[in-house]
């Protein structure tokens, strides 16, 4: 494929894009940042940790997005009591069929793992391992999950009892970690005469804008935005900065207990693309780099004791590094 033939398809991708964020809205009152992030996430093939109070509509992006995005949507909700067999399905044995497979719910587009800080350590490992290798062993036999396969995992931070929190190098696997706020006033306002306390999910006639062809195909023109070498010795520098923090004079710098993982930098990399894409542009900038940093580097950089005495948050660390790193 030639240049132009390549820049005219990244084009019409980003306006399918635009399209989908359009039909989300007619449900999804505000969270542009965080719709924008989940969409980055699906055209990087990466999965998403979400993490806010309950009631902040993420199920109903979820839905909503695999709804627009013509796939199908599975929902688990995690409790204390899970087997991993309730997620990935079990062999069964009946006299006239014989041993034969049954399915989970794992086996779906967009699966929403809703949260997943309940789960036993067991029930954990067994999504993770779906996340990684994109395949599920049950019995004897082993399954491809579908493609495209989409993995959002909610955590309830204020949650403190019968609650299994997800070791850091298992959070390493999400590409990205999202914090989802509160809807300003005027938002929330809105939201009070367009919920789906009072109106029906399918009330909000949603309409597909894509195929699980078109993403996979769109993942795939990801993959080919064009990347300088000066672009990967920045990302390469921001995530060295959150090793050695006093090489690049960071004052946050003590706060930091842990630097972030080479699974970061290739997070930069192919985040930066899709942020390309959905700009519309055939190649990345410092900017697009910036655009992706927190929702990469959120979960991955870890702080101290002494940070969460003072009150310093990753984020705060995340922009300094950003602003301290010298610019291509």
């Amino acid at each position: 494929m030639d240049d132009k033939k390549f820049a005219e398809n990244v084009i019409k991708d980003q306006k399918i894009l635009n399209e989908i964020k359009k039909e989300i809205s007619n449900v999804v009152i505000g969270q542009e940042k965080v719709i924008n992030g989940f969409l980055r996430a699906l055209l990087s093939d990466g999965n998403v940790l979400v993490e806010g109070v309950p009631g902040l509509a993420k199920t109903l992006i979820v839905r909503a997005l695999s709804r627009v995005m013509g796939c199908g949507f599975s929902r688990i909700q995690f409790t204390p009591d899970l087997l991993p067999t309730d997620i990935i399905g079990i062999t069964a044995y009946e006299r006239e069929k014989g041993f034969y497979v049954l399915k989970g719910p794992i086996f779906g587009n967009f699966i929403l793992a809703d949260e997943i800080n309940r789960a036993p350590p067991k029930v954990q490992s067994a999504l993770l391992e779906c996340m990684q290798e994109k395949q599920v062993t049950i019995g004897k036999e082993t399954f491809p999950m579908p493609l495209p396969f989409f993995i959002l995992a909610t955590q309830n931070p204020l949650e403190q009892l019968g609650v299994y929190p997800l070791p850091e190098a298992q959070v390493d696997r999400f590409l990205f970690k999202i914090d989802i706020g509160y809807p300003n006033l005027k938002e929330e306002q809105i939201i009070l005469n367009n919920n789906i306390t009072t109106n029906k999910f399918e009330n909000f006639s949603l309409k597909p804008k894509m195929s699980a062809e078109k993403i996979l195909e769109m993942q795939d023109n990801v993959k080919k935005i064009y990347l300088d070498k000066k672009i990967e010795k920045y990302i390469v520098q921001i995530i060295d900065a959150t090793r050695n923090p006093d090489k690049y004079k960071i004052k946050l710098g003590p706060y930091i207990e842990w630097g972030a993982s080479p699974r970061a930098s290739i997070g930069l990399f192919i985040a930066s693309k899709a942020e390309a894409l959905m700009q519309g542009k055939t190649f990345v900038t410092p900017q697009y780099v910036k655009e992706v940093a927190y929702d990469v580097l959120r979960h991955r950089v870890i702080l101290n004791y002494e940070a969460q005495s003072e009150n310093i948050k990753v984020d705060d660390v995340i922009s300094e590094i950003l602003a301290r790193v010298p610019v291509p």
